[in-house]
C-alpha cells in the first residue's frame, strides 16, 4: 500500500542494523559477491567462511564495490557484441544480441525500474499515486514508451561505435557498465528512501567513504578504457553526461517522490548509460 510518510537520513540510518560481525571473507571480495549477487542473476557461490550468502547486503559498505561488479556484470553483453561483429553480423545485430545478453544477466533489473519510474512520474498527480504506480507490477503507455526508446538509443549508440570504432566497442560497453552503476549511486547517497518499507530503506544507505570509494575504482576503470584505446575525451565527456543524467533524474525524485526508490535508481541506471552511450558517439568522429 502507498503513502507519503518519508524517513529523513538519520531515521533511514538508524532503522537499518547490519549483520553482527562474523568471521568471513576478505570484506572487498565480500561486497564484490554481495554487489553481484544483488544486480544480477550470476549464480555467485558461497565465499569461504560466509554464513548466509542469501542475507540482505549491507549498502554502508557494499557499493564500494560497485564499478568492479559492472564490468562482470557487462562482461557477457561485451563478449556477445565482439563476437558478433567478427561473426559478421553487422553493428546493428550484433548491438542487439549485446544487449540481450546485458537483459538476461541482470533479469532487466534496470530496465523494469525505469518503466516504473516512467509511469509513476508520467501517470501520478499526487506523492501517493505516483509511489502506488510505481509499485505496480504492470506496464502503462509511459513505462513501454520509455523501454522502447531505453533500447533504442542504447542499440543506436552501440551500432554506430561498432561501425567507427570496431571491437572496441565492447570496450566501452564495459566502461559504461561500470560507469552508469556507480552513477546511479548518486540518488541513493543523497535522498532519504521515500517509502519506510521499501527495499530502499531496508538496505541502508553508502557512507561517504564508500561513495567516494565506488568513484575512484570507476576512474580506474575509464583510465584503463583510456589505455586500451577509447579516447580520453569521451571517457571524460561520458563521465560528466552520466552523473548529469543521475543529478537530474535524483532531483526529479525529490520533488516527485520525495525520495528515492529502487525503480530510482534502477531509472538511474539506465539513464546515465544511454547518456555515456551517446557521449562516446558526439565525441568519436564518423
Amino acid at each position: 500500500m502507498a503513502t507519503d510518510v518519508r524517513a529523513g537520513p538519520d531515521e533511514a540510518d538508524d532503522a537499518f542494523e547490519p549483520p553482527p560481525p562474523t568471521e568471513g571473507p576478505w570484506p572487498p571480495l565480500r561486497d564484490l559477491a554481495a554487489c553481484l549477487r544483488f544486480y544480477s542473476r550470476l549464480p555467485v557461490p558461497a565465499l569461504p567462511g560466509e554464513t548466509d550468502r542469501h542475507a540482505a547486503p549491507d549498502f554502508r559498505t557494499v557499493p564500494r564495490m560497485l564499478p568492479l561488479a559492472g564490468l562482470v556484470i557487462g562482461l557477457p553483453g561485451a563478449v556477445a557484441l565482439a563476437a558478433g561483429l567478427s561473426l559478421g553480423l553487422g553493428p546493428f545485430l550484433a548491438a542487439t544480441l549485446a544487449l540481450t545478453f546485458s537483459t538476461l544477466v541482470t533479469g532487466a533489473l534496470h530496465e523494469d525500474g525505469l518503466a516504473d519510474v516512467a509511469d509513476g512520474f508520467g501517470g501520478g498527480l499526487t506523492v501517493a499515486r505516483r509511489l502506488e504506480i510505481m509499485r505496480d507490477s504492470r506496464i502503462g503507455a509511459y513505462g513501454a514508451a520509455a523501454l522502447v526508446l531505453s533500447y533504442a538509443l542504447r542499440i543506436g549508440a552501440l551500432a554506430t561505435l561498432a561501425d567507427r570504432i570496431g571491437w572496441r566497442v565492447a570496450l566501452a560497453l564495459l566502461a559504461v557498465a561500470a560507469l552508469s552503476r556507480t552513477a546511479a549511486l548518486w540518488p541513493l547517497c543523497r535522498l532519504p528512501p521515500a517509502r519506510p518499507d521499501g527495499a530502499a530503506h531496508a538496505v541502508g544507505r553508502p557512507s561517504g567513504a564508500t561513495h567516494a570509494t565506488a568513484w575512484a575504482l570507476c576512474l580506474a576503470v575509464l583510465i584503463a578504457a583510456g589505455l586500451l584505446g577509447l579516447p580520453w575525451l569521451g571517457l571524460a565527456l561520458a563521465g560528466i553526461l552520466a552523473f548529469v543524467a543521475a543529478w537530474t533524474l535524483a532531483r526529479m525524485a525529490a520533488h516527485l517522490v520525495g525520495g528515492q526508490t529502487g525503480d530510482v535508481i534502477g531509472a538511474s541506471q539506465q539513464t546515465a548509460e544511454i547518456a555515456a552511450l551517446l557521449a562516446l558517439v558526439i565525441a568519436i568522429p564518423a
